[in-house]
């Protein structure tokens, strides 16, 4: 008897993939809700750092370009030289220039933020969650996104945001685990 087949690459970045494994401990703002989204997006890893460092590196979001090569241009607004409740940053990803506000902040566990474009509702939810796992750190990145825009990404390359976010977790273990 052949062996079970096994998902392709392709496979396990579609949404549908994303909404069978995405985590359930997420704190989801009204009107981002995964099922019923038009994109989404959920990664994990399992980074060898203290969930401290790699939250550090989270929160330090001026210096991702340094790290993670999908964000460009970071600026925190006001006096703050890395993220807090209630921070507002601009920044640029996936070559769209972005405005988004902090909307959970629970130190070294849960971060999450709305992601717009400049004086448009927010359109994307971004979220990070980190549990300790041993001398580790399991971090779990979800995203929703809502509207026109969202549903167009979704219909001309349905993984873009996810391989996105597969980067994102590989520069952050790489950058956690190395400094």
């Amino acid at each position: 008897m052949p062996p079970a087949a096994q998902p392709t690459t392709n496979d396990i970045k579609t949404m549908q993939f994303d909404l069978q494994h995405r985590s359930h401990e997420i704190h989801w703002p009204e009107g981002f809700n995964p099922e019923t989204a038009d994109l989404f997006s959920h990664n994990e890893a399992v980074i060898h750092a203290s969930c401290e460092r790699v939250w550090d590196n989270i929160i330090d979001a001026t210096q991702w370009p340094q790290w993670y090569p999908n964000s460009k241009d970071v600026s925190i607004v006001g006096d703050s030289t890395v993220l807090t409740r209630d921070s507002v940053f601009h920044w640029t990803t996936f070559g769209l220039k972005l405005e988004s506000r902090i909307h959970e902040f629970v130190p070294y566990t849960r971060i999450g933020w709305y992601g717009y474009a400049p004086g448009t509702p927010p359109s994307f939810y971004h979220t990070w969650y980190l549990t300790p796992a041993g001398n580790s750190c399991r971090v779990v990145m979800d995203e929703v996104g809502n509207g026109t825009d969202a549903a167009h990404l979704r219909a001309t390359d349905e993984s873009l945001m996810h391989r996105g976010h597969d980067l994102w977790l590989a520069t952050l273990k790489w950058f956690s685990e190395e400094h």
